[in-house]
Parts: structure tokens; C-alpha cells; sequence
């Protein structure tokens, strides 16, 4: 993975005009399965893909705001990924490519485009949603990434490493930190139970879930600006808009 990511990553720095880019990108939350999901479907499509075609994940933030995402960069760490052969949104002009009719795109996470990249919609290819389905319910329990992994089992299970299966692993299992591990669908425990009989060294389930819920906590070092946008959600009813945040925190340190 770290190879593709440097590889991809060196050809946008060359500054040279691109042909044809196969973008893979999740929705504007860009929550860790998203981040996930998009990460390894560019991956395997670079793999399995047309050669003259180039496999990206781009990452649906800006690089600036990376640094509230404490658990992707906890995992990537984990991984000895850098987090400078990521892609963000403001590293590659996709309303450009797609003008130039040189682009297509994966949606994944997320079933529809925001109305800033509604112009893309003529690129989209390939809609990967929570168990493969955009309704609510669905969204609440599902896991992009388990759609990926699913794939990526059935059509090319020999691109399977150690690496990528803790990516995935570590995604689906995220979903239960707030909803608890009944959550996990008979589909996901069976994605899970092939990814552990495959690479049975992968750390205990219990392990990473915990590993994973303390990497949302640090705040430590964050202005009160900082603080609030790392969680910030936005509700929007016709001209109305709510910005809603999040604060994560330890009893300790609250009382």
C-alpha cells in the first residue's frame, strides 16, 4: 500500500498534464470509513484496472484540517504509512479533469454527491454504500468498507495482504465503539472470520477496538478552534444552517 500511495503520489507532483484518473473518493464527513474504504478500492483498482488509467483515493478534506483526524493518522502511524503520500481534495482539481473529460469516479461511503461537486456527477461510475444499500437504517449499521472488502474477497483475494486486512479489519470494527458490538451484521462477521482465518497474527478484536476509541480522545495541544471543527457536523434545512460538534472527553478530565 505505502509503495502505491508514494507511486500515485510522485505522479501528481511531476506537475505533468494527467490523462486519464480513476478517482475514488467517500463523502464530505470523511469519517474513517470512508477514509478507509477509499484508500483500498483505489488500490485494487490500480491493481486489477487499465495500466494506462491512474487508481486514486482522494481524501475529501483539505490537508489543512487532516490534523483533526485522530484516528486515521493513529492507524496510518500503525501502518508506517506517511501522511504525506496522501491525496486531498485541494492537492488535485477534479471539476477540471472531469471538463476535460478525463475523469471517472467511485463513490464510496456516500450515495450521493454534495451540491458543491454536483458537476461531477456526470463522472461517476461506481456507488460502493454501506452494505450496498443508501438507506438510513442501513447507513447506521453498514460499513463501506465491508462492501470494499466484500469485493475485493470475490474478485482478486490474492491482493489481500496482512496490511490491507487490518485497514479493513479496523474499520468495520470502528463502527462498534457507538453502537456496540450486536451491531456487527451477519455479513460483517463474516468478512471479519475470513480476514482473521487468512492472517490469524491480527491483533485480538477487543485490542483494536480499544486501541481505536482512545486514538478519538487526544485533544491535547488544540486551540478551542481546533477543538470544535474536529467533530463539526452540519444541518442544513433550506436557508437555515447548524453547525453541531463534538467533544470528546475523560470523566477524569471533565470533573
Amino acid at each position: 500500500m505505502e509503495d502505491y500511495l508514494r507511486r500515485i503520489r510522485d505522479t501528481l507532483c511531476q506537475r505533468k498534464p494527467l490523462e486519464k484518473v480513476h478517482a475514488v473518493i467517500g463523502n464530505k464527513s470523511c469519517d474513517f470509513d470512508s477514509l478507509i474504504s477509499a484508500l483500498t478500492y483505489a488500490y485494487y483498482l490500480d491493481k486489477t484496472g487499465q495500466p494506462d488509467v491512474l487508481c486514486l483515493p482522494v481524501l475529501n478534506l483539505a490537508r489543512a484540517e487532516f490534523c483533526y483526524y485522530s484516528e486515521i493518522r493513529f492507524i496510518l502511524e500503525e501502518l508506517s504509512i506517511p501522511e504525506s503520500c496522501l491525496i486531498f481534495r485541494d492537492d488535485i482539481n477534479l471539476l477540471q479533469l472531469n471538463e476535460d473529460a478525463k475523469l471517472t469516479l467511485t463513490l464510496v461511503h456516500s450515495c450521493v454527491l454534495t451540491s458543491e461537486d454536483a458537476a461531477l456527477e456526470s463522472a461517476v461510475v461506481k456507488v460502493l454504500s454501506p452494505d450496498e444499500g443508501c438507506a438510513a437504517s442501513r447507513e447506521l449499521r453498514g460499513s463501506a468498507s465491508s462492501a470494499v472488502a466484500r469485493e475485493i474477497l470475490r474478485e482478486a483475494p490474492g491482493l489481500v495482504t496482512q496490511q490491507l486486512a487490518h485497514f479493513l479489519r479496523g474499520s468495520i470494527l470502528f463502527k462498534c465503539i457507538a453502537s456496540g458490538a450486536e451491531a456487527i451484521s451477519d455479513q460483517q462477521e463474516e468478512i471479519l472470520s475470513i480476514l482473521e482465518e487468512k492472517f490469524p497474527e491480527l491483533p485480538p478484536r477487543e485490542e483494536i477496538i480499544s486501541d481505536l476509541d482512545e486514538s478519538k480522545f487526544p485533544i491535547h495541544g488544540f486551540c478551542f478552534e481546533e477543538t470544535i471543527l474536529k467533530d463539526m457536523r452540519e444541518l442544513s434545512d433550506g436557508e437555515v444552517k447548524v453547525a453541531i460538534s463534538t467533544v470528546y472527553t475523560t470523566l477524569e478530565e471533565t470533573f
